[in-house]
């Protein structure tokens, strides 16, 4: 037996269980999570609607969604009792949430057993918090009219390359009884996307309402700018289209560009790379990483670009993984359900 069966053999003897009550509103990020988290690991995962107390105790569901690896629930405390009730999960920062935290996810997968995703890094969710929530994912909740307002601002970006007014707007956000602003400033404060001091939309990641070093020309004509790097590279994958990306190297000033047709992408140079990083502190990723992550001719050009800019973390990461990361995080964005 090689290593490669060996290791196929127990990803597929781990077992992930997700328990949830019927319509429970944060199945959705939970499943979306594990995904990233698995990182295309082969390990079933199967999805469990738990009606009544007497099915949740039998189950061992403490409150939806409960996620169990071979049968155990890694993130009850002791003396948690069986419940159909929403449950919330402490987050690093300590704040609260509907669903564990794809680093959190990660560290339970290891802890039973399921060997590290190849080229992950033990510092990399770290530094792509921000981009994707911290871990919380860009897609927004179905409730309160978020994600509808939000997924017509990407498609308005997607086919005038321009955000839309919020008159655009407010008759998506009338049926759930609530103004285009009201919906706009809560997609804000959870940073789906950013607002200048009026009121109006300066990004939604992965756009720009303002001109940035990514252009992007989508199939059809439309011409946007993407807030970074990791952002243009997750447009084609989020559109199903195929988009051609032009940047330039921070460095040298040498252009970099990216065609994507049919989700396969040619990029020019060939060696060209992407640094992933961040600040240190926290806020939006619009301040905190945005503009650090960038395209780079080489990865002799992305060290001497860290090397002058010590007070960003990050590291170097090649095409394939550019490309994973950016599918991970908006690839499911305009997704129905």
């Amino acid at each position: 037996m090689t290593g490669g069966q060996a290791m196929n053999e127990r990803e597929t003897a781990v077992r992930i269980t997700v328990l949830t009550v019927p319509d429970c509103p944060n199945a959705p990020a939970v499943r979306e999570r594990l995904q990233t988290a698995l990182a295309g690991r082969a390990v079933p995962v199967d999805l469990v609607e738990v009606s009544g107390e007497a099915s949740a105790a039998r189950w061992g569901m403490a409150g939806s969604p409960t996620v169990l690896i071979d049968g155990e629930d890694p993130f009850a405390a002791a003396g948690t009792r069986p419940s159909v009730s929403c449950r919330l999960y402490r987050q690093a920062d300590g704040t609260t949430d509907g669903a564990p935290s794809v680093a959190d996810l990660r560290r339970a997968l290891v802890q039973a057993g399921l060997p590290e995703a190849a080229g992950e890094e033990c510092c990399e969710a770290d530094i792509l918090d921000p981009l994707g929530r911290a871990g919380r994912g860009r897609r927004a909740p179905a409730d309160r009219g978020l994600r509808a307002v939000h997924q017509t601002v990407l498609l308005h970006f997607a086919d005038a390359g321009t955000a839309p007014a919020p008159g655009v707007l407010d008759p998506v956000a009338a049926p759930y009884g609530r103004t285009a602003r009201d919906v706009l400033a809560e997609l804000a404060a959870e940073d789906f996307l950013t607002l200048d001091e009026e009121g109006w939309i300066q990004a939604a990641y992965p756009f720009s309402a303002t001109p940035t070093p990514h252009r992007v020309r989508i199939d059809g004509g439309t011409r946007a700018w993407s807030m970074c790097a990791i952002d243009a590279l997750g447009i084609p994958a989020m559109l199903g289209r195929d988009v051609v990306i032009s940047s330039a190297d921070p460095v040298t000033g040498e252009p970099v560009t990216v065609t994507t047709i049919n989700q396969k992408s040619v990029w020019e140079p060939a060696g060209a790379v992407v640094f992933v990083g961040r600040r240190s502190g926290s806020g939006p990723a619009a301040s905190v990483c945005c503009d650090v992550l960038n395209f780079f001719t080489s990865t002799t050009s992305a060290r001497t670009w860290a090397g002058e800019h010590p007070d960003v973390q990050g590291e170097i990461v090649d095409q394939a993984r550019a490309e994973g990361i950016g599918r991970q995080i908006f690839g499911t964005l305009l997704a129905d359900d």
